[in-house]
């Protein structure tokens, strides 16, 4: 590879490398020390093509989802199975991965700026700008951004905008895989809004036990189905439907967090073993 080789966006990728090498060492621990980051699907990641590949997921946190996805790609096309542990498989980490992220939160300071030299593809959102709400155009060179991106290789989306949960897929995604013709993998996320700051720069609670679940290909009729239907499909696939919703009572808000403090690999699991041994003797 000549030294200084750029993506298509013109960024080096020798330097990408070293970035991802960098911020990749840096954040391993907040996903296998300070929480507990449970995989499943590690070998669909394995069966895919090398480009024309858009994964679609739910967001909780401005940047932890996407470093999370970062590491488990990586870890599981170096043959991990549903685990990161090691970090050696970013020695030499899959540089063709971008994901889609808004212009203006990658410009807000100079972590952001370099979060995105390491992939993003920025995009002006149509709905929102400066907290407040707008309506305005698609930029037809994000769509073709993006779509060049799919060219290269692999790409996150969030495709409902918004770290807020329940909120409606926007259209231009359906729209994207419609003129691309992508693979389109949907992936569940849960445990990094409890765990981490709206931005997922700060850990807010340990011991919590972060999930990503890789599921298959969604099956696309990429001519017939129309946009409605791929939406519908997406809502489903990233498990954000409204009917996954549901009015838990107090008290079962309660089991329901004592259950997910229960799963937690070193938190309330030991205590309750600590008790137990302590009992005994």
């Amino acid at each position: 590879m000549p030294l200084f080789k750029r993506n298509p966006f013109g960024h080096i990728l020798f330097i990408k490398r070293f970035l991802i090498q960098i911020l990749g060492a840096i954040s391993h621990s907040r996903y296998r020390s300070f929480n507990n980051l449970q995989i499943e699907g590690s070998e669909v990641l394995r069966q895919l093509p090398d480009k024309n590949v858009l994964f679609i997921s739910n967001h909780q946190t401005y940047f932890a989802d996407v470093a999370a996805m970062f590491h488990v790609f990586n870890a599981s096309l170096k043959g991990r199975d549903d685990n990161i542990k090691n970090v050696g498989y970013l020695w030499k980490p899959k540089l063709n991965l971008y994901y889609v992220a808004a212009g203006e939160t990658m410009k807000s300071g100079l972590l952001p700026r370099i979060f995105a030299y390491v992939g993003s593809v920025s995009v002006e959102r149509t709905w929102r700008s400066s907290g407040k709400d707008v309506n305005r155009q698609v930029k037809m060179s994000d769509i073709s951004n993006i779509g060049t991106a799919l060219k290269d290789g692999w790409v996150i989306t969030f495709p409902q905008g918004t770290t807020t949960p329940f909120k409606p897929i926007r259209r231009g995604t359906a729209h994207i895989i419609k003129t691309f013709k992508p693979t389109v993998v949907p992936i569940v996320i849960d445990g990094f809004r409890r765990s981490f700051d709206k931005k997922g720069l700060m850990i807010k609670k340990r011991n919590v036990l972060q999930s990503m679940v890789i599921k298959e290909p969604l099956e696309i009729d990429y001519e017939n189905e129309d946009v409605s239907s791929i939406v519908e499909k997406i809502e489903f696939a990233i498990e954000q439907h409204p009917s996954f919703l549901k009015v838990l009572t107090p008290k079962q808000l309660k089991e329901q967090e004592e259950f997910i403090e229960s799963r937690s690999f070193w938190g309330v699991d030991n205590k309750k073993k600590d008790k137990e041994n302590t009992e005994e003797y």
